[in-house]
């Protein structure tokens, strides 16, 4: 496919809000080419969800590539940024007054763009700034103004077209079972839609790969339903929502309950084949590089030949013992050196709550009962190394408040309730796991713009606009936060360093607003969640302020959803 047909589709995309018209879009596209270059492209991506590396392109090295092809001074391309506040559109501008003779030295094909997109990837050492320019300036050259305009959004991740997951399941089902959504008044029909929506739903939860999902809807039902775990390919965990009270836990659950400790801890997804082990983040990045002591627990502990296991991994003092907050562990997930004595310095003890997959068979579908038991059947628990959660069945809200009491006195942040006959659901916040803590529920949302502060605080980003997503994966602003961040560094998360943090991903700027590509995630309490007309969400919070950052543990797929937000702003009343 020309990378100019794929341009075509990004701009019918990018000029419509309407969701029927996106997936009607999407699905004449993939109905004619389903290959993995167009499916991740489509979706402003080089590699799949699982796949932790990323373009890693400052905007900086791409104004010096789109000056170096275009013929245009630096200066001139920042002028053109902070004028459109967009860099592609600037890049469009730029390209657009380039004489004509030099354009197009040759036809840019979708598998040449996506060939150089994944070498960015790759480029590293001595030279790679060079390398990039190059890779860069090669596309830019070939191209013409307006896929100069999405060639830049894609090296900078920030497509803007508006495709999400939700229009990419739904796309799929649109394009290879087109009987199956002529729905009418049919009740029967409307089921076997549902049925297909569902596979398709589930294909992509255990490969988190809507390219590999594109190519087994090609060749049928069947071959989606053939989606299987892979042990050493990571899925998305499943989520709790928080329950009001001991009573609300129980009515969602059921009774009895499996009532187990809620830790402050990380989540790791454990993925072991004979003597390989492999750890992953709850954002699918893989961290065994970093975790030594982890691996080695788990090749002593696990007795499985292979599994798939989801954990929690819980600081202590190597001293007292005792648990520590989430915090004074949090550096040891990017850590690149001196690994063993940031082992030795902040150990964790891994607890383990789950398995989705023992030697070749996928749990996924089994009752929680049945994958507790089967767990416990494959752990050497010792303490402070590797144990099974604490758990224990409960049938009253008196025994869930003692439970409760007992959680917080270990230090823990509360209690998990879980329904013993439920599946497992890769990625969805399920009715049937019920989170219990003592405060309100905080939420997680990204960054997706701040401000310059004044005075004294004139060279750092001081003011935030955060932002929670919707079902198809659009981010909506909730918010602005300003508060809870430190002025010295020592002090703990500060100005300055969450300045650091967000210059290099700033993708436009106008006076002391900058927008930046969606990346860090942080934690944020608030007083009170109220409607707001101000805001896309339609919902603003009331004192917000920063608890910590998340980004080593939070991706913007996992930031609270819009419904999240809307069902916390109900639970208020």
């Amino acid at each position: 496919m020309q990378y100019a047909a794929l341009v075509g589709v990004y701009r019918q995309l990018a000029s419509t809000s309407k969701r029927l018209e996106k997936t009607r879009i999407i699905a004449e596209l993939i109905k004619e080419d389903s290959s993995s270059e167009v499916v991740l492209l489509l979706q402003g991506r080089v590699f799949p969800n699982w796949d932790d590396r990323k373009i890693g392109v400052a905007s900086r090295i791409v104004i010096k590539a789109i000056s170096k092809a275009s013929g245009q001074p630096e200066k001139e391309v920042e002028q053109q940024w902070k004028k459109t506040g967009d860099l592609g559109l600037a890049a469009q501008e730029l390209f657009s007054k380039k004489s004509q003779s030099t354009l197009f030295s040759e036809s840019l094909t979708v598998k040449k763009v996506y060939a150089n997109l994944t070498k960015l990837a790759s480029a590293e050492g001595q030279g790679a700034v060079e390398q990039k320019l190059n890779l860069i300036s090669q596309l830019l050259t070939s191209a013409s103004p307006e896929e100069c305009r999405y060639l830049t959004r894609t090296v900078l991740e920030d497509l803007r077209v508006g495709v999400g997951e939700g229009s990419m399941r739904d796309a799929i089902v649109w394009a290879f079972f087109p009987e199956e959504i002529e729905l009418g008044e049919d009740v029967g029909n409307r089921d076997k839609y549902n049925e297909v929506a569902s596979a398709v739903q589930e294909a992509y939860d255990l490969s988190n790969d809507f390219s590999e999902v594109a190519e087994r809807a090609r060749q049928g039902i069947e071959k989606l339903r053939d989606s299987a775990l892979k042990v050493g390919k990571p899925l998305k965990v499943m989520l709790a929502i928080k329950a009001k009270s001991a009573e609300d836990g129980l009515e969602r659950v059921g009774i009895p309950a499996a009532a187990e400790y809620k830790l402050d801890g990380f989540r790791i997804q454990v993925h072991k084949a004979k003597s390989k082990i492999t750890l992953f983040t709850r954002r699918l990045e893989d961290v065994t590089t970093q975790f030594p002591d982890v691996v080695a627990v788990v090749s002593k502990r696990v007795t499985a030949e292979s599994c798939i296991l989801d954990c929690e991994a819980v600081g202590y003092s190597p001293e007292t013992k005792k648990y520590l907050p989430f915090q004074s562990i949090s550096q040891r997930i990017r850590r690149k050196y001196n690994i063993e004595v940031m082992a030795k310095r902040f150990p964790v003890e891994l607890n383990v709550f789950d398995v989705l997959s023992l030697n070749g068979e996928t749990l996924l579908k089994s009752p929680f009962k049945e994958r507790r038991k089967r767990l416990e059947s494959i752990i050497s628990p010792k303490e402070r190394e590797l144990v099974c959660v604490k758990q224990k069945l409960v049938t009253t809200p008196k025994a869930i408040d003692a439970f409760f009491r007992e959680s917080l006195k270990e230090g823990n942040e509360g209690l998990m309730l879980k329904a013993l006959d439920a599946p497992y659901k890769p990625g969805a916040r399920v009715g049937h796991m019920v989170k219990l803590k003592e405060t309100m529920e905080n939420l997680d949302l990204v960054i997706i713009g701040a401000e310059w502060g004044e005075g004294k605080r004139s060279t750092w980003l001081s003011s935030f606009v955060v932002a929670c997503r919707d079902e198809d994966g659009n981010l909506l602003e909730v918010g602005r936060v300003s508060t809870g961040l430190k002025e010295k560094r020592e002090e703990g998360l500060s100005y300055a360093e969450m300045t650091d943090l967000l210059q290099p991903l700033v993708i436009s700027e106008k006076g002391k607003e900058v927008k930046v590509k969606p990346e860090i995630v942080i934690e944020v309490a608030y007083e009170e969640i109220q409607k707001s007309p101000t805001y896309k969400s339609g919902y603003a919070l009331r004192f917000p302020r920063v608890i910590r950052q998340r980004t080593e543990e939070r991706g913007v797929d996992d930031i609270s959803s819009l419904d999240y937000v809307q069902q916390l702003y109900d639970a208020q009343k």
